[in-house]
């Protein structure tokens, strides 16, 4: 197995639409397996990831979906978002920190569903 080069941090957000256990966590998986798939990631490239919800995600915590795909032993920190009025409700964020050979251009954040109107600069219309 050949060793990645350059550590670097890849964005993503969904949005739940119900605050419960299993919307937060399979959310959570569909943005963390996209996020690896649009990267050409594999497991052992994961460093950590940081979560953030908004303050009405409380139902789950969505750094348990790691376990749920297998990522049992990658570092993983949750914490809530910053209570800006009028911004976009029910979002689960996430900083993936991975080694990989692509250039910081080259990276292909996820932002998933209507959040791609918080970075249209990164999301570039992916689905």
């Amino acid at each position: 197995m050949r060793t990645k080069s350059r550590l670097r941090g890849i964005r993503g957000a969904i949005r739940i639409k119900k605050n419960n256990k299993n919307e937060i966590l399979n959310r959570t998986i569909e943005l963390i397996q996209q996020i690896i798939l649009a990267n050409n990631l594999e497991k052992q490239d994961i460093v950590a990831v940081f979560f953030t919800v908004t303050p009405d995600i409380n139902k789950e915590f969505p750094a348990y979906a790691l376990r749920e795909i297998g990522l049992n032993y990658v570092p993983a920190l949750c914490a809530k978002e910053i209570d800006v009025p009028g911004a976009m409700k029910k979002v689960i964020r996430a900083l993936v920190l991975a080694y990989t050979d692509l250039k910081p251009e080259e990276i292909r954040h996820q932002y998933l569903g209507r959040t791609r109107i918080l970075r249209p600069d990164l999301s570039g219309g992916q689905e």
